[in-house]
């Protein structure tokens, strides 16, 4: 499936299935062909996921870490990061919010 979200304050977002899962997930929904986001719930959409990269960057660090004091290195992340995923859609969340507007997909 591929998820594109729609705002009036924003243009389109894509998602591929996988990560618009995961970010729904985040968002504490369970992955729909549709759905809608409303206004007065982004500030806690943006906290949930960037909350939830904080937590998956703190991770990687404490890996690196402990491969430092085992003397070895970890290997080059191979999946681009939540941040970089996720980081269109809070910039979707705050633009809508800003201007009391809705998020959906599906419609």
């Amino acid at each position: 499936m591929i998820y594109k979200f729609k705002s009036k304050a924003t243009g389109d977002l894509i998602m591929t299935g996988p990560v618009g899962d995961q970010v729904l997930g985040i968002l504490g929904r369970s992955p729909a062909a549709q759905g809608i986001v409303e206004s007065a719930t982004m500030p806690a959409a943006i906290a949930a996921l960037e909350s939830a990269i904080a937590a998956e960057e703190a991770a990687r660090a404490e890996a690196e870490r402990e491969a430092r004091s085992e003397g070895r290195s970890l290997p080059p992340r191979k999946e681009v990061s939540l941040r970089q995923r996720a980081w269109p859609m809070i910039e979707m969340l705050k633009r809508a919010h800003a201007e009391k507007e809705d998020v959906v997909w599906g419609v």
